[in-house]
């Protein structure tokens, strides 16, 4: 009789152990769907990270803080002129007690001479339109001209003297309207600028003797 229980336990634990393949894919998708709840089951944390050292960008943040655990979403504020870091973030943890041991861990934490401010974000101070962009990836500069690289852009003589006609017409009818209002102006301007040049530009002609 006890032979009989121990081979029935043997068949058992051999059956739970060795599935087939139909079983297995059940065992999979139950795991699977474990999983899944657990993870729904948590609740996201973020957390703020001020007093950011230049270098320490949306990789560098993403590589380091992934050592205390899953990291959502990541958001560097940045910008919309020059592209250049304004020394905040917004980091989303995947459970909000990894993001908790973080702003405890890292605050006053010191880093290229900087000491980094973590404080845990509340729900209620969430804006809906904090991770606008998030993902989104940072170029550095636009494939195309900017303003600055076409105001700076070298100029033929033709197109100098047309730039300072352009000026001391502008600056001949402010003249005009300061002179209705009786208003002496008598700094020289653009005008003698524009002599000044004409006369800097001449060359010397040298007559055989």
């Amino acid at each position: 009789m006890r032979k009989m229980a121990e081979k029935e336990q043997n068949e058992i634990s051999e059956e739970s152990l060795s599935l087939n393949a139909e079983k297995q894919k059940e065992f999979e998708e139950k795991s699977r769907k474990k999983k899944k709840k657990e993870e729904d089951d948590l609740t996201p944390g973020i957390v703020y990270v001020g007093h950011i050292p230049h270098g320490f960008y949306e990789r560098e943040m993403r590589g380091f803080f992934s050592q205390f655990g899953t990291v959502n979403r990541l958001r560097l504020s940045r910008s919309k002129k020059t592209g250049g870091s304004k020394g905040y973030a917004f980091v989303e943890f995947a459970c909000d007690e990894v993001a908790k041991i973080v702003a405890e861990t890292m605050n006053n934490y010191m880093m290229f001479g900087r000491l980094l401010k973590c404080n845990v974000v509340s729900k209620e101070k969430i804006h809906p339109r904090l991770w606008a962009g998030c993902n989104r990836r940072f170029r550095s500069k636009l494939s195309g001209p900017t303003n600055t690289d076409i105001h700076n852009k070298p100029r033929s003589l033709k197109q100098n003297a047309k730039r300072i006609g352009k000026l001391v017409a502008k600056e001949g009818r402010k003249r005009a309207k300061l002179e209705e209002l009786g208003i002496d102006y008598s700094f020289p301007g653009y005008k003698a600028m524009a002599g000044e040049r004409k006369q800097k530009s001449k060359h010397i002609k040298f007559e055989e003797a």
